[in-house]
């Protein structure tokens, strides 16, 4: 193993885009971005993906492949002063790109040195960050950006063609001995890892660092390799994009009715101990997804939610097991949050009228004068509880917001509620 005290991950890094792993999508040889990049063009651009996904030595490998000198610094850390030297260094050599970490991140001050110069072509500028530039990067800098771009986690088969090259590798990896490592536990690296290449390697160069020698060999065996992934493969941001990612896609399975993809997803949440956001999740679920198609679910998911909160993390997973997956099981049905939407829309529209004046209130002096309650008929005095008379403005007299949908326990509100119109129709409704 080379005595530098580089980290692997580090010695491992790409040197140019030939020897990037994954991010096809980007960087693949017949994407636009690659073919530019080989004949020295490269855009202003915006990176972003979780932490791990490669961001930083995606930038490394486009500045050696296309000949540039790359200054690299980070928002958080930088002032003007950085911006202006990079800057500086453009107007002499005319090659340089800048890399800006945590982009998201730069104050005023740093915006307004560097717009001018993003502006003026002077700079070209490649921005890393863990947030979604569309919610978190300055409008001025995106508009000034010819490519964003979403860095994926790499896949573990990626991740074992990294590791084996450095295993292979005598001068930047481990290559230089002979480390005997079985593919499955090779695999298991990689799985361990969780698509972040930089652990992967870590994790290796942990590995080769506790292997036993026999004859002039590193054995590398199981035992080593649980020890070194112990509790690796799991990371959660709160407050980060991928964050909201998961809760999308847990109320996306639900919603499709898939039970495993819904419990991977409930597993993650409550993982990252974030039992709050998945009870209030849950109870957004039950009422725009279920609804009248299974209203006694409501009354479930509130009951597990409330013991849930009561037993606190781990028991709270078991009533919440339980919800999870009758609510997939569930039919489903939008159509009262939708009836309540189009009415939103019509009322936000204008669409008002005067209420009939049957129905306004009556119990103060002088009402009747006015003719506010005046011929009201009083449904509890007619057979069934129902008569007919107007209800709507007549501005809106016919609309229709409310679409049953016939699946579950709504298809007996939809016989209702179609005898009902049917009775509106046969019925002298009085304007």
């Amino acid at each position: 193993m080379p005595t530098t005290t580089e980290p692997l991950a580090l010695r491992m890094r790409p040197r140019t885009i030939d020897e990037i792993v994954g991010q096809a999508h980007i960087i693949g040889r017949e994407t636009p971005l690659y073919k530019m990049v080989k004949k020295g063009y490269v855009p202003s651009l915006l990176l972003y993906g979780e932490p791990g996904t490669g961001k930083t030595s995606l930038a490394y490998a486009i500045a050696r492949t296309a000949g540039r000198e790359l200054v690299a610094i980070n928002a958080t850390s930088a002032g003007k002063k950085e911006i202006e030297e990079a800057a500086e260094a453009a107007r002499w050599s005319g090659n340089v790109l800048l890399f800006i970490d945590e982009i998201h991140r730069l104050n005023k001050a740093q915006q307004d040195v560097l717009l001018p110069h993003l502006e003026s072509g002077l700079i070209t500028l490649i921005g890393a960050t863990t947030e979604n530039p569309f919610h978190e990067v300055n409008p001025a800098i995106r508009s000034r950006c010819g490519q964003i771009q979403q860095l994926k986690r790499l896949e573990p088969a990626d991740l074992l063609v990294i590791l084996k090259r450095a295993l292979a590798d005598p001068e930047r990896g481990v290559g230089a001995q002979t480390v005997i490592i079985d593919d499955a536990l090779l695999w298991r690296i990689a799985e361990a890892a969780g698509g972040d290449a930089r652990v992967a390697l870590s994790l290796l160069e942990a590995a080769v660092a506790a292997a036993d020698e026999r004859d002039g060999c590193l054995y590398i065996d199981e035992a080593v390799v649980a020890s070194c992934t112990a509790n690796r493969g799991f990371t959660h941001d709160k407050y980060g994009d991928h964050y909201y990612s998961l809760l999308s896609a847990f109320q996306k399975s639900v919603r499709g009715s898939d039970v495993d993809a819904a419990l991977h997803y409930l597993a993650r949440l409550l993982e990252g101990g974030d039992l709050a956001s998945v009870c209030r999740r849950l109870l957004v679920i039950v009422y725009e997804d279920i609804g009248l198609a299974n209203p006694m679910m409501g009354v479930k998911v509130q009951a597990a939610v409330s013991a849930a909160e009561r037993l606190g993390l781990p028991e709270a997973r078991i009533p919440l097991s339980v919800v999870t997956i009758e609510l997939c099981l569930s039919p489903k049905s939008n159509s009262a949050y939708k009836a309540l939407d189009a009415a939103l829309a019509d009322v936000r529209a204008g669409k008002l009228g005067d209420i009939p004046d049957h129905l306004k209130d009556a119990h103060y002096k002088g009402a009747a004068a006015l003719g506010h309650g005046q011929g009201y008929l009083y449904p509890h005095d007619y057979p069934n509880g129902w008569v007919a008379q107007a209800y709507l403005p007549s501005v809106l007299e016919g609309v229709r917001y409310y679409e049953p949908k016939e699946h579950g326990e709504e298809k007996h509100y939809a016989k209702v509620y179609r005898r009902l119109e049917q009775l509106k129709q046969e019925g002298k409704v009085r304007p």
